[in-house]
């Protein structure tokens, strides 16, 4: 994950350094639906915040399923956007309670980290999951929370992605079977 190289020249010529100027990425409606296609500015950033960003895609997807590690990235990346979480992703990643527990210490595993940097290098070259957008939150598949301000816009690697919305009717395309609310207490909210 470490490995500068591993960029690709495609995404070297589209690199533009970011700086105090991420606050303006909260102009756009932090409610829009999934699925729209939205433009990113490639991002240049340190090794370690490379790595910050791989290993919350490890450890919150199927690492087989490059869909779903793209998902939780630009998850990371909307919330990095968002003035409601911590700057920077390292930062994010290791905000207390929202991601894997020692996401940012546990080992990765070796044949795991070709693929983990090339779709981390895609999201720092801009891309995102399409159905995913601005949605800044994700569980597990197959639970259901009663919560009415949840609206589901994609399922990917595992997990369902949401958007925190005033709406007062739950949208659940990509939930299962509820499972009783006092058998588990609802995750803090990706």
């Amino acid at each position: 994950m470490q490995r500068a190289e591993a960029i690709s020249s495609t995404a070297r010529i589209g690199i533009l350094l970011l700086g105090a100027g991420l606050s303006a990425c909260n102009s756009v409606n932090p409610t829009a639906t999934g699925g729209l296609a939205i433009q990113r500015t490639a991002l240049q950033v340190t090794d370690e915040e490379r790595d910050c960003l791989g290993r919350a895609m490890y450890f919150e997807s199927k690492r087989n399923d490059a869909e779903g590690l793209l998902a939780v990235g630009t998850v990371v990346m909307n919330r990095m956007e968002a003035a409601m979480f911590p700057g920077g992703i390292c930062a994010v990643v290791g905000q207390p309670g929202q991601f894997a527990s020692g996401v940012l210490t546990k080992p990765m595993q070796e044949k795991d980290l070709d693929k983990i940097a090339e779709v981390a290098d895609a999201v720092l070259a801009g891309e995102r999951h399409p159905k995913v957008g601005k949605a800044m939150f994700f569980h597990t598949a197959g639970y259901h929370f009663p919560y009415k301000n949840m609206h589901y816009v994609a399922a990917a690697g595992g997990n369902v992605f949401y958007e925190k919305t005033p709406r007062t009717q739950t949208s659940t395309p990509f939930a299962a079977t509820p499972i009783p609310v006092a058998a588990a207490e609802p995750p803090a909210a990706r």
